[in-house]
């Protein structure tokens, strides 16, 4: 059984992403790309992107929790997996038995670690350089690293940090957080802590500076095709990455409605003219904002831009299609090409005030996604 509405999911074009993504990080000194698969990889599929990723290039993967890295060995995945942040304790036995490789920044997540079984587990210590989101302070390092030495429970894999406007490629906060970083490295390399992987780069990190690649970098949103942040689109561009999801739709019904009328819950749109709407079955409980109508949003049909009229409702939608011949089944693409045309993610979130990680990630699960 299937509805009109879907998502195609391209595996190659996520693996063509990592394997530009590969070259770019480790073209002056080798660099391991461990894929972000988290949110079932960013609306995509976490096993279809994250197999993807690894034919790209790809040594290890990130998840955000415990059930995202079990549900990756479950489907036959065995390279690391790191998950991102400390999670509940009584997840820790799981983590344990299915080889995942945890964060830490607390020693009672420690304690806790070897509560739950944990015998030499690969832990990241994360350090909070000025997010102010989650890890331990740099000033902390060293002693939180001498307490995983001291750990049977645990051994240190990594040291890491997160960037907070990596999108903005002249924000001075990027080289502060990097230097407190650095410094945070240099004392533990002073103390005798040198873990195989220092990593702080996401997406736009690995692509717009070099200086925040050390060992390893963990891109998300541009394995997918989809750029960080505007000021970040020309390197995407000239990376050729390439848009992995496409959601389209079929147009359900199509009625011939007179000028005058009005349309959709609070009837808010006017029809100047007579017009041609075509109603898809596709709406906000699958992930198409409902106030994307008063943003300009458009889809296209027949390789045209039609806008949308009138609020989006939980299952529907309605395009103004105007005087051209539509009928019962034709595709609809929301996101994606259509002849020479094309809506993008950026597209939406440009319209919406947000960013394209919120847009992918909204579709839910109720819409198909068919991988290919």
């Amino acid at each position: 059984m299937s509805r009109w509405a879907w998502a195609d999911v391209s595996s190659a074009a996520i693996e063509h992403n990592v394997r530009q993504l590969v070259a770019n990080v480790a073209s002056a000194w080798p660099v391991e790309v461990w894929a972000v698969v988290k949110a079932d990889g960013y609306g995509h599929g976490s096993v279809t992107a994250a197999r993807a990723a690894i034919a790209g290039g790809a040594t290890g993967l990130c998840v955000a929790l415990v059930q995202e890295g079990v549900s990756l060995r479950a489907a036959g995945i065995d390279v690391p997996v790191l998950v991102l942040t400390e999670q509940p304790h009584d997840e820790l036995p799981a983590a344990v038995a299915h080889d995942l490789q945890l964060t830490v920044y607390r020693t009672e997540y420690l304690e806790a670690l070897g509560g739950a079984g944990g015998v030499d587990v690969p832990v990241h210590l994360k350090l909070d350089t000025g997010m102010q989101r989650s890890g331990a302070r740099p000033d902390d390092a060293v002693a939180l690293a001498a307490a995983i030495s001291e750990s049977p429970a645990a051994r240190l894999e990594g040291v890491f940090t997160h960037l907070a406007v990596a999108d903005e490629p002249e924000h001075p906060f990027n080289g502060e957080q990097l230097d407190r970083f650095d410094a945070a490295l240099d004392a533990l390399s002073a103390a005798g802590h040198r873990p195989r992987l220092v990593h702080a780069a996401n997406s736009a990190g690995a692509i717009v500076h070099p200086r925040a690649r050390y060992s390893m970098v963990r891109p998300g949103i541009a394995i997918y095709g989809i750029s960080p942040g505007p000021e970040v689109d020309r390197m995407v561009h000239d990376l050729d990455l390439r848009p992995a999801l496409a959601l389209r739709a079929r147009v359900s019904m199509v009625k011939r409605v007179p000028a005058g009328s009005r349309i959709s819950y609070g009837l808010r749109h006017r029809f100047d003219t007579d017009t041609t709407v075509a109603t898809v079955p596709i709406g906000y409980a699958d992930g198409v904002p409902r106030r994307l109508f008063a943003a300009g949003g458009e889809a296209l049909v027949g390789g045209r831009r039609r806008r949308i009229v009138g609020v989006v409702t939980m299952d529907q939608l309605m395009l103004d299609c105007g005087d051209d011949d539509i009928e019962v089944g034709d595709e609809v693409v929301l996101i994606g090409a259509q002849g020479d045309q094309q809506v993008t993610a950026a597209e939406w979130a440009g319209r919406l005030g947000t960013i394209g990680y919120e847009i992918v990630c909204g579709i839910s699960a109720r819409v198909e996604r068919r991988h290919g």
